[in-house]
């Protein structure tokens, strides 16, 4: 069950930190030239240090988000980077994915995380089709865990309910979307992000 008091207490943290706009920047532009780093992960290593990693990613994803006004690019990436897979061409494809094209559906933070599932535990053999069965149970497992951590899975929820206390889908218009950013929504929602990346974050850990 959700703990409305906890998140409250998160959404207010979020809306009044102090982002470094100039860092992230400069680190946006160096994963634009580059690309993702690959790594050589160490199983032992990311076990023995998996609350130290969760709360890595999970500002990771906050400031992800946040750089990019985009929940599910903000996601994936932060897992990408984390896990060292993926590209940036990916996190491209990932543009029309918040709210599901700004229809205030599915949220950036579940389909982001589903992305990164996807990569890590799905198969390169497309004549095995059942090898999928695994991957997608464990994608309806994340998304029980993201909606009992916040209650809702929907955009539209999430933000009435918890990030802004009110209704508004800052995809509508650009009216919606100039009162969307004076009331710090994109800061506040890197709320959902952080909860997606932490769940899929642990299971990609523990599969190691």
């Amino acid at each position: 069950m959700a703990d409305k008091e906890a998140l409250k207490a998160k959404v207010q943290e979020l809306g009044a930190r102090k982002w470094d706009d100039e860092g992230l920047e400069k680190r946006m532009r160096k994963l634009m030239k580059d690309g993702i780093p690959k790594k050589k992960l160490d199983p032992a290593y990311m076990k023995a240090h998996k609350a130290e990693i969760l709360d890595h990613v999970e500002r990771l994803a906050e400031e992800y988000n946040y750089y990019l006004k985009n929940c599910a690019q903000g996601t994936a990436l932060a897992l990408f980077e984390e896990f060292g897979i993926g590209s940036m061409e990916i996190i491209k494809a990932l543009t029309p994915f918040p709210g599901v094209g700004g229809t205030g559906d599915m949220c950036g933070g579940i389909t982001g995380s589903l992305m990164a599932l996807g990569l890590w535990f799905g198969t390169d053999d497309r004549t095995k089709p059942e090898l999928t069965d695994p991957v997608i149970k464990l994608s309806q497992k994340l998304m029980a865990k993201f909606e009992g951590k916040l209650g809702y899975m929907y955009c539209a929820d999430i933000i009435e309910k918890i990030i802004l206390g009110y209704a508004i889908n800052p995809g509508e218009n650009d009216q919606a979307m100039v009162q969307f950013g004076h009331d710090k929504g994109f800061e506040k929602c890197g709320l959902p992000p952080g909860t997606g990346v932490r769940i899929a974050a642990e299971f990609m850990i523990d599969s190691m």
